[in-house]
């Protein structure tokens, strides 16, 4: 069965995405109701499953409402969340969608309940990723530590150079104007920031990329990489080499930049 996505616009930056055949369809982390149902009666899709990465309210906040108009819609999320209907572990596979499978990763660092959903019974692997990976950063980390922020990113970036990441905000120009300061020499990023510039121009979405283009310009996924160390070696006044020290450094550098 062939699925199609395309992201929904909500907020001031958050990309709501709906997966559908022209009849059925799968949202993942509807923060706004409104805009999910409008699009779902534009499009005449009937709602039938909604993905959710993790718990804030802005990836949560349409999940009642949606359950409510759509009363056999399924919520696969974290089993820590009282919304999750199937309630998902690192390693398990959901059929999300008929003939559309989704293995569970645990990427604690952002939130300690945090998932990301990974596919490949597309064209193309997906994989989405809510707030842990964004097209040229990270998410903040609220309730995890380092080590742990670094080692989800590790697992997401093992995965295929060709999965499709799709990452839940508009976030990339201030990410890559962030990644051009730690990496000042790597061509690859100054090109990527260049045909951001132009996408965001054009009013285009600059997600979703591919895990090749983010191993290769994303210095959150960069953290063994001599420059990037570097960088945050120079930043800290100390030598620093460990992966996730490394991390450590140029995120709290981030947060403050």
């Amino acid at each position: 069965m062939d699925y199609t996505i395309s992201p929904i616009a909500a907020f001031d930056d958050n990309y709501i995405w709906l997966i559908d055949n022209g009849e059925i369809a799968a949202v993942v982390d509807p923060g706004d109701p409104k805009v999910v149902l409008d699009r779902l009666e534009t499009d005449s899709l009937k709602l039938v499953a909604i993905i959710n990465t993790h718990h804030h309210f802005d990836h949560t906040g349409g999940i009642s409402e949606l359950c409510e108009k759509y009363q056999d819609c399924v919520v696969f999320g974290p089993e820590s969340q009282e919304l999750s209907q199937v309630a998902c572990r690192d390693g398990d596979s959901v059929e999300v969608l008929p003939g559309l499978n989704f293995k569970i990763l645990e990427v604690p660092g952002h939130t300690l309940d945090h998932i990301a959903f990974h596919s490949s019974d597309m064209a193309t692997p997906v994989l989405f990723c809510g707030d842990t990976l964004f097209a040229g950063g990270c998410g903040r980390m609220f309730e995890g530590n380092p080590e742990q922020m670094q080692q989800s990113l590790e697992k997401l970036a093992s995965l295929s150079g060709q999965t499709l990441v799709y990452c839940a905000h508009e976030y990339t120009l201030g990410n890559l104007n962030f990644a051009l300061a730690v990496e000042p020499g790597n061509s690859a990023l100054a090109e990527r920031m260049e045909d951001a510039k132009a996408l965001r121009e054009a009013q285009q979405a600059t997600v979703p990329s591919l895990m090749s283009l983010e191993r290769a310009t994303n210095p959150f996924l960069r953290c063994r990489e001599s420059e990037v160390q570097k960088s945050a070696s120079q930043r800290a006044k100390n030598i620093v080499s460990n992966p996730a020290e490394t991390f450590a450094v140029i995120r709290k550098w981030k947060d403050n930049f």
